[in-house]
């Protein structure tokens, strides 16, 4: 898949806005509720754990941080402890660029809460010669991405989602792999449209990705992006 690596324009405004959310929150973050399920929609195909670092955007010296890979149990946790790490650099921004194929749900729901209590702006997108190239936000990770102040879809990334479901043993068989599946029986689906409304985001995304074969993938349109309130194109 192929995407074009246009560079998004980022507000000044916006950026010192966010910037003293990393200092004014990290206490409260650190504090930390432990995330564990079994419940998980498609993993990525080989990707590696989500992984973060800093990188820089432009000519100006400003720094935002790269989540990349799967969202797995420890992942929040490991993202606590990455902003504990880096969050003194005066140069560096709340702004989450997200490129993830999904992982785990009630992880990628707690990493949502972080990015919340962070006041991050999250884009889809990865990070190119000093610029935001296209990315993806699949299956659970589009809850990671609820979470985030300000969410940002630019037009050359993508966002998909479908039914979540428990697996076991392995990979969901569309992507390579075996897999004992079971479907929520409801109740998870629930917790994430409170979850959902929580964060400013309209609920119906959850009813429609429920509608949609667990190795399936339904790539939001730009309309349903705006009608569901899920992000905007830019900054």
């Amino acid at each position: 898949m192929l995407f074009v690596r246009s560079p998004i324009m980022i507000s000044k405004q916006w950026l010192q806005i966010v910037l003293s959310a990393l200092r004014l929150t990290v206490v409260g973050l650190l504090a930390g509720v432990a995330a564990v399920s079994l419940l998980a929609v498609t993993p990525a195909l080989a990707d590696e754990d989500m992984s973060f670092r800093i990188v820089s955007l432009g000519n100006t010296g400003q720094q935002v941080i790269a989540a990349e890979g799967q969202i797995t149990d420890a992942t929040p946790q490991v993202f606590r402890e990455f902003v504990r790490e880096h969050y003194e650099r005066p140069s560096l921004h709340a702004i989450v660029l997200i490129d993830s194929y999904g992982g785990k749900v009630l992880a990628s729901m707690e990493l949502g809460k972080i990015f919340r209590q962070l006041g991050a702006a999250v884009i889809v997108g990865q990070p190119a010669s000093g610029a935001v190239a296209g990315g993806r936000c699949f299956s659970a990770c589009v809850y990671a991405l609820i979470g985030g102040k300000k969410r940002v879809i630019p037009p050359q990334s993508q966002a998909g989602i479908h039914r979540m479901v428990a697996y076991g043993g392995g990979y969901d068989s569309q992507f390579g792999g075996t897999a004992t599946m079971r479907l929520d029986n409801g109740t998870v689906a629930g917790a994430l449209s409170r979850y959902t409304s929580s964060m400013g985001v309209n609920p119906g995304i959850i009813s429609l990705a429920e509608h949609i074969p667990p190795g399936a993938l339904h790539f939001l349109s730009r309309s349903e992006i705006a009608r569901w309130s899920l992000a905007v194109s830019q900054l």
